[in-house]
């Protein structure tokens, strides 16, 4: 069998896996788009451009969905598979391993695509959000390419033994990382400590590159900085753990 026919059929392998499995994409939309509902057309937050602000806030939710479905469906369904016994029933199969890693990450790039144009067009039929083309093109594309690192940290997830511990960490994760990075709330808002651990996050990195691109401006120097640091740290943890799982 060629490769370009094994990759197709892993890919719609994993898609189908990800169909009947429909839990994690449903909270990935559900959440942020109620949050955004409540905090832009029902919580007066005193922003006074209303405008600017659910276009940012829009780019908050849409960025913390995003992260979430990196973080906690990947890392989870990588313990699942694990302790079910699929990732060593795979390892004996033909199936090269490069082909099996492009078909998670297939999957993982539609459901981020799915998450972005659905909260997108949420965000225009709730507020009528106006946005250049090129606006909506390359903030989608920031938030698609930006979460790598978090893929990153789903792998680190998927490296436990459990899924209930996996899940556990994975919810405290995402959501220090939510709160922290000024998605559900701005940083300006918070206390000076909490601003001062908010910059050096990779949510709120992540984050302000869309919400630069809303502004009118181009994602900082440092928003890629930050964020190709964090990636970089990541995958040398999850690639040493890995390892040594692996000579155990």
């Amino acid at each position: 069998m060629s490769t370009w026919k094994l990759i197709t059929l892993q890919c719609r392998m994993e898609l189908l896996r990800m169909v009947r499995n429909p839990y994690y994409i449903f909270w990935s939309l559900a959440m942020p788009i109620m949050f955004y509902f409540i905090f832009t057309r029902v919580v007066d937050t005193g922003q006074a451009d209303a405008g600017q602000w659910q276009a940012h806030y829009l780019m908050s939710m849409t960025s913390f969905s995003v992260m979430g479905t990196a973080i906690m469906s990947l890392g989870i369904r990588l313990v699942q598979e694990r302790v079910q016994g699929w990732a060593i029933y795979m390892r004996v199969t033909p199936l090269p391993g490069s082909i099996f890693f492009f078909g998670k990450m297939f999957v993982q790039t539609v459901m981020h695509l799915l998450c972005i144009i659905v909260i997108f067009v949420a965000g225009y039929l709730i507020n009528g959000v106006s946005l250049t083309f090129w606006q909506w093109l390359f903030s989608g594309l920031w938030i698609l390419i930006a979460s790598v690192p978090f893929l990153a940290i789903g792998t680190l997830i998927g490296s436990m033994k459990r899924v209930d511990t996996a899940s556990g960490v994975s919810n405290g994760i995402y959501l220090a990382l939510a709160i922290t990075g000024g998605m559900w709330f701005p940083l300006e808002i918070m206390p000076s400590f909490m601003q001062a651990i908010g910059e050096w996050m990779p949510s709120y990195h992540f984050g302000g590159g869309a919400w630069a691109i809303v502004r009118g401006e181009a994602p900082g120097l440092d928003n890629f900085v930050i964020l190709t640091t964090y990636l970089t740290v990541f995958m040398l943890i999850s690639t040493y753990i890995r390892k040594k799982q692996q000579a155990d």
